[in-house]
């Protein structure tokens, strides 16, 4: 199987092919991207398929400068808001984007979300 939680990927090869997959979220480490303000634990990832589901913290004022998304992006917003040209996601709200489309995202006052994405991004420029 190629899909995985990465850092428990060594507990959750000694289960059946067919088990659930139990996730601790608060046990996994946070993971800084290169853009500041951004972190996320990845909570599912499929090398095979590009399938990525991962918990991103944005702090107040970060974002991710313009960018690609090769298939389909969806965001659930548990706390703050993200932002783009096309509008505004809030608490308890949910944006998704077709494949091909491109953004730059800001967390004006940051931001929890799980986002569910096919990788890689492309981005398409640097901040």
């Amino acid at each position: 199987m190629t899909a995985a939680t990465p850092t428990l990927e060594k507990q959750h090869d000694q289960l059946d092919s067919m088990a659930s997959r139990y996730v601790n979220v608060a046990d996994l480490p946070w993971t800084e991207t290169k853009y500041p303000g951004v972190k996320f634990k990845v909570l599912l990832e499929d090398t095979d398929s590009g399938l990525y589901t991962a918990l991103f913290h944005w702090e107040p004022g970060s974002k991710l400068p313009l960018h690609e998304h090769v298939g389909i992006e969806q965001s659930y917003i548990l706390e703050g808001s993200l932002e783009d040209q096309d509008g505004e996601c809030t608490v308890g709200n949910f944006v998704w984007r077709p494949a091909g489309s491109r953004h730059v995202a800001v967390a004006p006052n940051g931001a929890l979300l799980l986002a569910m994405l096919q990788t890689p991004n492309n981005f398409l420029e640097d901040l």
